[in-house]
Formats: structure tokens, sequence, C-alpha cells
């Protein structure tokens, strides 16, 4: 790799640090190239995004961002999960880590909390942005059933006993 494209990297990786919410860090190692590739659509499909990284460029990258707590882990074969959900990438990673034991999660940062492998898992029992989303439209909109009902009850009531009236006077 040339020196023009190193610092094109180094570039891209200091973006992807300063942006977004959450960086996973892993070790890939054994992992074929479909498993790679089925990760990858897996992230993508997430909103989240992964890249192989050479340890001594992304550490450079680090310098000067929020991220720089982390250098320590790039050992290795490394590779990085992203993205701006702070649910989104820890969730990938670790359903993939249960289906795949060469893809280890060896730890990463959200926002200026450096995590460990145990903080990453935590992330990932989380629900995501979209069914927290979900789960709060539910509770908002369940008192408003439940106030129609028993604003309709009472007219309905209302209905029976004068159609009860009218069938009374016409028997």
């Amino acid at each position: 790799m040339d020196r023009a494209k190193k610092q094109e990297l180094v570039a891209s990786l200091k973006q992807v640090f300063s942006s977004t919410e959450v960086v996973v860090v892993t070790h890939y190692s054994g992992l074929s190239v479909t498993e790679m590739n089925d990760l990858r659509t897996r992230m993508r499909e997430a909103g989240a995004g992964l890249k192989v990284t050479k340890n001594r460029l992304t550490r450079l990258a680090l310098e000067g961002t929020d991220c720089d707590p982390i250098s320590d882990l790039f050992v290795g074969p490394t590779a990085i999960g992203f993205s701006d959900d702070p649910v989104a990438a820890p969730k990938t990673l670790a359903a993939f880590a249960k289906e795949n034991e060469k893809l280890r999660i060896i730890g990463g940062i959200m926002g200026t909390s450096v995590l460990d492998e145990n903080g990453i898992k935590a992330l990932a029992a989380l629900p995501s942005l979209d069914e927290l989303r979900a789960k709060l439209v539910g509770m908002i909109s369940t008192p408003a059933t439940r106030i129609a009902g028993v604003l309709q009850a009472p007219a309905g009531q209302v209905a029976r006993v004068i159609g009860a009236y009218g069938a009374k006077e016409a028997a």
C-alpha cells in the first residue's frame, strides 16, 4: 500500500471514530471469506459498518479523537464494527459471535466510555432504537384506546335503554 492510500485510510478511519456513537473491536482470526461477507451483510442490514483494519494505521487514526483510549485493543487480526445507533453494531456482532466462535469481541467504546467484552454484550442485550420507539408508541396509544372504549360504553348503554323503551312502547 503506497503512502497516499495509507493517508486516505487513516483519514477515513478518523472520520469513523469521530462521527459514530459506538465502536466495537473484534478479532476475526479463522473466519472464511464467506463468513466475513455474511457478517458484513448483516452489519449493513442493521445500519452498521464493519472494517478490517491495519493496527498501526488505526492507532494513528485514533490519535486526537474521543476513541483514543481503545488504541491498546488493536493487536492481532482486528476488525471494527461501528454504528450511529448505540445498539446496532454490538447486537449484530454479539449474535454473530454466538453462532461463530472464530469471531471474538475484545471491547469497544461508546461516546467516551470504554467498554470491555461484557459491556459490549450488555449493550447488545438492550432493545434497539426502533424497538424502543415501537414500545413507546404502544404505551401512548393504549390509554387512548381505553379512553375511547370507556367513552363509547355509556353511549351504547343509553342507546340500548332507548331502544328497549321504544320496543316496549311498540309492544
